[in-house]
C-alpha cells in the first residue's frame, strides 16, 4: 500500500477529536449527574431523583463512547497509544478503576435498594474524581512531562504532581462537568415538568458558566514554558475561542429569556448553544495542538497507523455507527423525552 498522504492522517485525528468532544460533553454530564445526585440525596427536594432518572439508562452510553474513543486512538495511532499507555499507566490504571466501581456501583443502585443511599454515595465521589483525572492527561501532550531513558519514555511524576497548570486543568475540568451537568439537568427538569428542580439547577448552572470560563482563560495562562508553541498557535487559531465565547454568552443569557409558557428561561436553547462553544473551543484547541499529538516526539504524520488498518478502521467506524445511531435516537425519545419516563416517581 502507497505511504499516507497529509488526507488519510488528518480525517484519523479528526475521527479521534470528535469522539473526545463527544465523551467530554456526555461524560461531564453524566459525571456531574452522579455528584448532584449524591449533593441532594438527602435533602427534601426532587433535584437528587431527577439526576438519578437521568443517569439509569444513560451510564452505559457514556461506556460506550469511551470505547469508541480509545479503539480510534489504538487503531489511527499505535505510536501513540504505546507512548501514552506506557506513561500514564498509573493514572489511566486509578480511571479505570473508579469507571469499574462506579459502573459496579450504579448496577447495584438499581438492584439493592436498602443499600441506595451508600452506593449513590461512592459512585458520585468516584463520578467526580475520574473527570479531573481524565483532563489531567492533557498537559502531558503539551510538552515537558515526558523524559526518555534509554529509549524509553517515562513520566516526571513529580513534576505533574506539583505543576499549575496540571491543577488548573484540574480545575477547568470540574467546573466544566459542574456547570456542562446542571445546565442539561436544568432543560431535563423542565422537559419532565419539574418546575422547582428546574430553578435549582438553573441556579447552579449560573454560579458554574462564569467559573468555568474564568477557569478556562487561566488555565491557558497557567500553561507550562515547554507549551509556549501550543499557546503561540492558540493566538493565531483566536477566532475559535471568540466565537466560542459568543457562543457561551448566547447560551448563558437564555436563562434568562422570557417564555410564556413555562416561566424565565430556555434551558434547551442555552444547552444548544452552550454544546456549540465547546465545540467551537475543542476545534480551535485541536487544531492549534497539530501537528503534534505528544510535544515535541510524536507528531500526527509519524504516530499513523499503516493504510490498510486506516481504511479498514474507518469502514468498521462507518458501518458501525450506522447500526449504533438508530439505536441512539430510540434512546433518546424513550428515556429523554418519553413523557411517562420523565414524570415516573
Amino acid at each position: 500500500m502507497n505511504q499516507p498522504s497529509v488526507v488519510e492522517p488528518s480525517i484519523a485525528i479528526l475521527v479521534v477529536w470528535i469522539f473526545l468532544y463527544i465523551y467530554s460533553m456526555a461524560g461531564s454530564i453524566d459525571f456531574g449527574a452522579s455528584f448532584w445526585s449524591m449533593i441532594y440525596l438527602t435533602k427534601n427536594t426532587q433535584a437528587g431523583k431527577i439526576a438519578n432518572r437521568f443517569l439509569s439508562p444513560t451510564w452505559e452510553i457514556t461506556n460506550t463512547i469511551l470505547v469508541l474513543f480509545v479503539v480510534a486512538v489504538v487503531g489511527f495511532f499505535p505510536k501513540a497509544a504505546f507512548m501514552l499507555g506506557t506513561v500514564l499507566l498509573v493514572p489511566v490504571s486509578i480511571i479505570l478503576l473508579l469507571i469499574s466501581l462506579r459502573s459496579a456501583f450504579m448496577v447495584f443502585a438499581y438492584s439493592l435498594q436498602g443499600y441506595e443511599r451508600t452506593l449513590r454515595l461512592i459512585s458520585g465521589i468516584t463520578g467526580f474524581l475520574v473527570p479531573v483525572l481524565l483532563i489531567s492527561a492533557l498537559p502531558i501532550t503539551e510538552g515537558g512531562f515526558i523524559q526518555s531513558i534509554g529509549g524509553r519514555e517515562t513520566l516526571l511524576f513529580h513534576k505533574w504532581l506539583t505543576s499549575p497548570s496540571v491543577y488548573m486543568y484540574m480545575l477547568f475540568g470540574l467546573t466544566s462537568e459542574l456547570f456542562l451537568s446542571a445546565l442539561f439537568l436544568a432543560d431535563y427538569a423542565r422537559e419532565a415538568g419539574e418546575n422547582s428542580t428546574y430553578h435549582i439547577y438553573r441556579k447552579n448552572a449560573i454560579l458554574f458558566g462564569p467559573i468555568t470560563l474564568i477557569a478556562a482563560v487561566v488555565t491557558l495562562l497557567a500553561l507550562e514554558p515547554e507549551a509556549k508553541w501550543l499557546l503561540d498557535n492558540i493566538g493565531e487559531q483566536i477566532r475559535w475561542f471568540i466565537f466560542s465565547i459568543i457562543a457561551f454568552l448566547l447560551g448563558y443569557s437564555a436563562l434568562w429569556w422570557p417564555d410564556q409558557k413555562k416561566g424565565r428561561g430556555k434551558p434547551r436553547v442555552a444547552v444548544i448553544a452552550v454544546a456549540i462553544q465547546y465545540g467551537l473551543a475543542t476545534f480551535g484547541y485541536g487544531i492549534a495542538h497539530l501537528p503534534y499529538i505528544v510535544f515535541p516526539d510524536l507528531t500526527v504524520s509519524n504516530a499513523f497507523t499503516n493504510m490498510d488498518t486506516f481504511y479498514s478502521l474507518l469502514w468498521v467506524f462507518t458501518i458501525g455507527l450506522a447500526i449504533l445511531l438508530p439505536g441512539f435516537v430510540i434512546f433518546w425519545r424513550l428515556f429523554l423525552k418519553d413523557k411517562k419516563y420523565l414524570q415516573r416517581e
